[in-house]
């Protein structure tokens, strides 16, 4: 089991940066695939960038390449999302979610969400 908290959402203008972070309880953090999701309004929830356990792979959906950069600190079960360049159309609620990957393909867990909203 892994409790998730994000922390770190605001309103910024366009062209700004914002870092989310997603704190994790527990002590087998370093079991678990950590990745942010975004749900902006009328839309469905998507994918934005996961970390393997290590913190030595990287994925991202492709809007967010180049600007974006998902990282973990073990040390202190924390993932973040760093958020460079930001866009109107990058406004969502942001979600970190959890995947243990021996025993699952699926997030099976989940914060209770932050709110990132870029202006123009």
């Amino acid at each position: 089991q892994v409790q998730l908290v994000e922390s770190g959402g605001g309103l910024v203008q366009a062209g700004g940066s914002l870092r989310l972070s997603c704190a994790a309880s527990g002590r087998t953090f370093t079991r678990y695939t950590m990745a942010w999701f975004r749900q902006a309004p009328g839309k469905e929830r998507e994918f934005v960038a996961a970390v393997t356990w290590s913190g030595g792979t990287t994925y991202y959906t492709d809007s967010v390449k180049g600007r974006f950069t998902i990282s973990r600190d073990n040390a202190k079960n924390t993932v973040y999302l760093q958020m460079n360049n930001l866009k109107p159309e990058d406004t969502a609620v942001y979600y970190c979610a959890a995947m243990d990957s021996s025993t699952s393909l699926e997030y099976g867990y989940w914060g209770q969400g932050t709110q990132v909203t870029v202006s123009y």
